[in-house]
């Protein structure tokens, strides 16, 4: 089993002048979810090399067990140092892609033609995928066959208009994934602000928050489980 991680190469947070990135528990809990369930598991970025870490995410609220585990671990933090490009990844190659978020997707991977295809593609050839947090804010340039939005008339969530209030970025962030997604005619679906929300419509996964990351891997996991089982 391979597993495709996509990560953002973007770190610019709006014009605050602070630092973003991708968020560690959405790169760190799915990753050992993947790589004890046995899967070979290969990081990716529009860049390629070491992926720029939201700086808040390693602060000390923010760490678990997962993201310690993580920065010990050679083989992960290698992988992440030396993560491939984009645009040389065939999802043929793959059983499976997975999107962490942090807010660096909002800017980059939403307009990456590459991202687009690869999602594109995965759905097409029957394959699972999921995104997390941020990374939902994606599907908002995907086409679905028909050439419309990707997730018109599906069940979605993804990081929610209270949630970024919460963060105070609604006027720093390019968009809300919440409104755009709504707007596309998506049923987006949400529970309480950090509690963990998890939806799936047929192979496209979709979690809200950080707290979601681990049970949208386990979900994906399933559904591999499933497919390889029909």
């Amino acid at each position: 089993m391979k597993v495709l991680m996509v990560l953002t190469s973007h770190d610019r947070l709006g014009n605050t002048g602070l630092k973003t990135g991708f968020w560690l528990e959405e790169l760190a809990a799915p990753y050992f979810v993947f790589r004890d369930a046995g899967a070979e598991v290969a990081l990716a970025s529009p860049a390629g090399g070491q992926p720029p870490l939201d700086p808040k995410s390693n602060e000390p609220a923010f760490q678990t067990e997962d993201t310690r585990r993580f920065e010990r671990d050679p083989e992960a933090t290698a992988a992440l140092a030396n993560t491939l490009k984009l645009s040389d990844v065939d999802q043929a190659d793959y059983d499976t892609v997975f999107f962490p978020g942090g807010h660096g997707p909002l800017w980059d991977l939403t307009n990456d033609g590459n991202a687009h295809a690869l999602i594109e593609e995965t759905l097409a050839a029957g394959k699972p995928l999921a995104l997390v947090c941020h990374a939902p804010g994606i599907l908002t340039k995907v086409k679905a066959p028909d050439g419309g939005p990707i997730a018109k008339g599906r069940t979605v969530t993804g990081f929610t208009n209270s949630e970024e209030a919460a963060v105070h970025l609604v006027e720093v962030v390019p968009y809300l994934l919440e409104d755009v997604l709504r707007a596309q005619g998506a049923k987006f679906s949400a529970t309480e602000d950090w509690a963990v929300h998890v939806v799936q419509d047929d192979r496209l996964i979709t979690g809200q928050n950080p707290a979601s990351s681990k049970q949208a891997a386990r979900l994906l996991l399933n559904a591999l489980g499933e497919q390889a089982a029909a």
